[in-house]
């Protein structure tokens, strides 16, 4: 079993930053991928960042690539997400999640085994 723990997130104005983190725990051995995912209210879960367990490797939503930023913290075994010029549509309860396998369809919820339960984020206008 893996447990994962998010922090941070909170409340900030249109054109912001704010940072997210995700404490991973218990088996982390057998993690490939972390990844980031959000839910806005009415809406679907949708995929944000993926980064491989050893650091190396990153993926991002169209919607955030170059605002956003996942990074991995080996000592501390947390996957941070750094970001930027934040948008009101970017508000959202932030998960993370742990994938043990490598998965080219990786935007898909479904291929991740463990979950944190979740950070809000809101973004001011």
């Amino acid at each position: 079993q893996v447990q994962l723990v998010e922090s941070g997130g909170g409340l900030v104005q249109d054109g912001g930053s704010l940072s997210v983190s995700c404490a991973a725990s218990g088996r982390t051995g057998s993690i490939y991928a972390m990844g980031w995912f959000r839910q806005a209210p009415g809406k679907e879960r949708e995929f944000v960042a993926r980064i491989n367990w050893n650091g190396s490797g990153t993926a991002y939503a169209h919607s955030v690539k170059g605002r956003f930023t996942i990074s991995r913290d080996i000592a501390k075994d947390t996957v941070n997400l750094q970001m930027n010029s934040l948008k009101p549509e970017d508000t959202a309860a932030y998960y993370c999640a742990a994938d043990r396998h490598y998965a080219l369809d990786y935007e898909r919820p479904a291929g991740y085994e463990y979950w944190g339960q979740g950070t809000q984020v809101t973004v001011s206008s």
